[in-house]
């Protein structure tokens, strides 16, 4: 069996001959880091990304079969994206600057993590017909049409390729934060609601026309991070009422097309707004970050039932340990395994404190409790 047809069937409750393990991709320290002790190539450090030829080839040396964030590049959010300038130097060399979602940031020389947010160009309708509604029409540059023809020339793929569905909701809370998109509900509920359909229309047009591209997909993917350690960032009702609809309608067209598996990528305790996913087309978690919450598929599927499939949960702390902190893991994914319709995956991208031989060892161990 290919790794697409092992995942297919996986996720549709069929037989396989082996679990194929997957990845989420790296922090782009953990490859800087890799790089500097020999394990990896200058041009793989440098340029890695989902799917490409240079994930390939640091996969295969881990021995992952492939990554499950491996979609159609396709652009669903702001297009043009805004220029990226600095708008003040401080005296410790930190810099104010616009980011390209028209975000303004600090940003610290050196660090890795997300930079502190300081302002939002996006905060009335002003600033939203001036700046943002021209950056979220469709046009056809908004895929690439290179990769299209590339993807349409090699239809027997050995990988599950997926169709990029964008985020909608996800973008609007990083152009506006958590606070602007909070009080705007309040303040302006009439714009809150054009904002959600502008992005819910475009997402839903890229579909379609991906759909009717000659290219056969094998899943669909959104993507959102609207949740944190203890739920989510918007009021679930809201979220339901406003977004769900345009989950539905895309789901729907997906399945038209016969596309069954939807995923969905949203880091954080997502179980509040589950409901409004699953009840709306998306059946497939991702990528269920254990975290300080211990987050698994077992409790979901108690209530979902086998609808609801997943993609991820895998503890990936346990690379930063020992060999017998990775076998216990292991372990641990045995049993939700068994349930079906999962796959385990490092729970988000493979951080900067992993050992090399740790993954290595975790993909090795895989193999030999789940080979079929």
């Amino acid at each position: 069996m290919t790794n697409r047809e092992r995942a297919l069937a996986i996720l549709n409750y069929e037989k396989y001959d082996r679990l194929p393990v997957v990845h989420f991709g790296f922090w782009i320290e953990t490859l800087e880091k890799w790089y500097r002790e020999g394990h990896l190539t200058k041009e793989e450090a440098t340029m890695w990304s989902d799917g490409n030829a240079y994930e390939r080839a640091i996969a295969l040396k881990l021995g992952f079969d492939f990554n499950w964030y491996s979609t159609c590049p396709v652009n669903a959010g702001l297009f043009p994206a805004f220029e990226a300038k600095v708008l003040e130097v401080f005296a410790d060399g930190s810099k104010k600057m616009q980011n390209d979602e028209g975000v303004i940031v600090l940003q610290r020389e050196g660090a890795g993590s997300i930079p502190a947010e300081i302002d939002h160009l996006l905060k009335d309708r002003e600033s939203w017909e001036q700046h943002y509604l021209p950056r979220l029409q469709y046009c056809d540059e908004r895929m690439d049409q290179d990769a299209l023809d590339f993807l349409r020339s090699n239809p027997d793929r050995e990988d599950p390729l997926g169709l990029y569905c964008g985020s909608l909701f996800g973008q609007f809370r990083n152009w506006a934060g958590v606070t602007g998109s909070s009080y705007l509900l309040a303040d302006d509920e009439d714009l809150y609601d054009e904002i959600i359909d502008t992005i819910g229309k475009l997402s839903f047009k890229l579909t379609e026309k991906l759909l009717l591209s000659g290219i056969t997909f094998d899943f669909a993917h959104f993507w959102e991070d609207i949740c944190f350690k203890n739920g989510p960032l918007v009021i679930p009702s809201v979220f339901d009422e406003k977004v769900g609809p345009h989950y539905k309608r895309i789901t729907d067209l997906l399945r038209r097309h016969g596309i069954n598996i939807v995923s969905l990528d949203c880091d954080g305790m997502i179980d509040t707004l589950i409901p409004t996913w699953f009840e709306n087309g998306v059946n497939t978690m991702f990528p269920i970050e254990v975290g300080t919450w211990g987050a698994n598929i077992s409790p979901w599927r108690e209530k979902y039932g086998k609808a609801l499939r997943g993609v991820g949960g895998m503890d990936k702390k346990v690379f930063a340990c020992d060999y017998q902190a990775i076998d216990e893991e292991i372990q641990r994914l045995r049993p939700l395994v068994e349930l079906g319709g999962y796959i385990p995956c490092p729970d988000h991208r493979i951080a900067p404190d992993a050992k090399w031989e740790n993954v290595q060892y975790y993909c090795e161990q895989m193999r030999k409790a789940f080979d079929g």
